[in-house]
């Protein structure tokens, strides 16, 4: 009698290692026991762990940094920003999150709003004369209720949907009664003892196309100290299958595989929010490179500028000494001195700023970082000059805006989602009906006692447990049952409520997705006319620090033949170091200018050369190289 007992662990042991419980690695590592034969039945219990966070450096940054002095291309910028920047690693937990929510629907548990949305770039120290868009587009992901802070779609109206992991579950019950007896005819005794060891092992899952299906194996095997039982001890057991498939509400798989579908929709909009990311900050640590160019330029003007009012007033003084020059035009030489120092001040403090800022947006350690601490910044490019020709209209821009904007796809595609659980929503509508059927085999089996061996067909039922197995697969004792069961709601009002609340939300998204995109159109005209205007003012500007050296030269000309004033020459020379600023802040103004034209047509991945695969991987594959001839910052190497 002891095989039964046996047999029950046999069959639990089959159901666990069945394929149905089979569970791939995800995304994430998973540290699964190793060795042992439960090595991979204990591995869907066990947490999946996530590796800490890393907040080194990539080497590009050391082998950027010559004697305290942090040499940068914008191609360096953008592959460091690829690397280091923190808003872009936080992008890249996104997918992951998504990766898993998916895994969850694929159990049939509701969706998780997960991830963060994009984070808005860094913005310069100064932008005076600056028009640009430093936060990316002003488009914003579109879905009704449910978006989620990850940009993809969290909803759970309609049906519930079914948990489709497999479950086993196993009972075990030893119990002994004593009940006393009123009527010793039927018992034999005035006191009734029974032994009772109780086994059970059930398997139980759902589907997605709505059948829930339940096999229950039990058995007990029970002793009594009554002489009137045929069998003592005796072992009674079934083998039990019910089935139950709902036929309208919660019925197919658009309607239970909703969460899925819809998750896998979330992973396209999670990698399309990392490249929104990537474009976001690239955008943005370019413009604070051009800036930081645009800053050492006029840092070197202004000091420039002081050179030459120390030089006048020094001149002066000499001539006030001597006698030659009335002592007011040492004053206004002292003035115009001050007045220059003041804009070299200026000057320098935006550019330490922006040095700082730029460090931020480079690393993952921030400025704070040992290797970072009086690291000076020096640009290694020029702004380029605008190239003359002619942009395409708005018109013939157009389409490519639309292909290629990616915040246009993500609205897209959470419409597309909304109009998957959509689907859900409308099956909540019908009435429940189910179909359920259960088919039972009984058996029985035990010890003959000496009643029992008086009586005809009992000694059938002697033996041991194989006995009452064979009894169960052939099906001696068979029990059979099937039926409907249907609940009709009278009103329904919330469920009608829910499915046009969804609808109208839709119509909503739909007309957004069109505002949207007539958003981008105005983002691309405003690029167009923001980039002729870049290019006008840059031409304007240097019209005006080519007449500043003009007239600079000339009335040094005449200051030297004695025929004017230094005061006029020092006041020529910081209207120049003006000029100078103007073009430089114009020519910034115009890189700021193409990187937003870019955004607008989606374009800034390709123009910066930008994979998605070495983005995600945060590892830039190409080399940065160093110049053989390396300047210093403008007034040295220390701030």
């Amino acid at each position: 009698m002891r095989t039964h007992s046996l047999f029950v662990i046999l069959c639990a042991a089959m159901l666990v290692s069945s394929p149905a419980f089979a569970q791939s690695a995800g995304a994430v590592r998973v540290d699964a026991a190793r060795g042992g034969l439960l090595g991979p039945l204990a591995r869907p219990y066990q947490a999946r762990s996530v590796p800490p966070v890393n907040l080194a450096n990539s080497s590009r940054l050391d082998s950027l940094i010559r004697a305290g002095i942090l040499y940068l291309t914008a191609q360096d910028v953008v592959a460091l920003a690829l690397e280091n920047n923190i808003d872009i690693e936080v992008q890249r937990y996104s997918p992951l999150l998504a990766r898993e929510v998916l895994r969850r629907a694929n159990a049939g548990g509701v969706l998780r709003s997960v991830g963060l949305g994009v984070a808005n770039g860094p913005t310069s120290v100064s932008l005076a004369g600056v028009a640009i868009n430093t936060t990316g587009s002003p488009l914003t992901n579109i879905g009704g209720t449910g978006v989620s802070s990850g940009g993809g779609i969290v909803t759970q109206l309609g049906p519930g949907i079914p948990l489709t992991d497999p479950v086993v579950s196993l009972v075990a019950n030893f119990q002994h009664t004593t009940a006393p007896q009123s009527n010793t005819v039927l018992t034999g005794t005035t006191a009734l003892i029974q032994d009772l060891h109780s086994y059970q092992a059930q398997y139980s899952q759902n589907f997605v196309f709505g059948l829930s299906t339940q096999l229950t194996y039990a058995s007990q095997r029970t002793t009594v100290n009554s002489s009137l039982f045929s069998l003592d001890p005796y072992a009674s057991g079934y083998l039990d299958l019910q089935l139950t498939q709902n036929l309208l509400n919660g019925f197919g798989y658009p309607v239970n595989g909703r969460n899925i579908r819809v998750q896998k929709n979330n992973l396209k909009v999670t990698d399309l929010q990392f490249q929104q990311q990537v474009i976001t900050t690239v955008s943005s640590v370019l413009n604070l490179y051009w800036d930081l160019v645009s800053f050492d330029q006029d840092m070197r003007a202004r000091q420039r500028e002081v050179e030459t009012a120390e030089r006048f007033l020094h001149d002066n003084e000499e001539q006030v000494r001597v006698g030659t020059l009335a002592e007011i035009e040492a004053v206004r030489a002292q003035a115009q001195l001050y007045a220059a120092r003041q804009d070299l001040t200026i000057s320098q403090t935006n550019m330490l700023q922006q040095e700082t800022i730029l460090k931020n947006a480079l690393t993952r350690s921030g400025v704070g970082a040992a290797e970072l601490k009086g690291v000076r910044v020096v640009p290694l490019d020029a702004i380029p000059v605008p190239e003359p020709g002619q942009i395409p209209s708005a018109d013939e821009l157009m389409p490519e805006a639309v292909a290629k904007r990616v915040e246009l796809e993500q609205t897209r595609i959470n419409l597309e989602s909304n109009k998957l659980n959509l689907v859900g929503v409308k099956n909540g509508l019908r009435p429940t009906l189910q179909a359920f059927a259960e088919l039972t085999s009984n058996g029985l089996t035990g010890e003959l006692t000496a009643l029992g061996a008086q009586q005809a067909g009992v000694p059938y039922l002697a033996g041991g447990y194989p006995n009452l197995l064979g009894q169960i697969f052939r099906r001696n004792y068979p029990n059979y049952s099937a039926g409907f069961a249907l609940n009709i709601p009278l009103r329904n009002r919330a469920a009608q409520a829910d499915y046009v609340t969804s609808l109208l939300e839709i119509r909503q998204n739909e007309l957004n997705l069109q505002k949207l995109v007539n958003q981008v159109r105005v983002e691309v005209e405003n690029a167009v006319v923001g980039l002729e205007q870049a290019r006008a003012r840059h031409d304007a500007a240097v019209q005006g620090r080519i007449l500043s050296e003009r007239t600079l030269n000339a009335d040094q000309i005449k200051y030297e033949a004695g025929a004017g004033t230094s005061y006029q020459v020092v006041q020529d020379e910081r209207d120049l170091a003006a000029a100078q600023s103007s073009e430089a802040q114009a020519m910034a103004n115009y890189t700021h200018a193409r990187i937003a034209f870019d955004q607008a047509l989606g374009r800034t991945l390709e123009v910066n050369r930008i994979s998605v695969d070495q983005a995600v991987a945060g590892k830039v594959s190409r080399a940065s190289e160093l110049p053989a001839q390396l300047p210093v910052p403008a007034g040295g190497p220390q701030p």
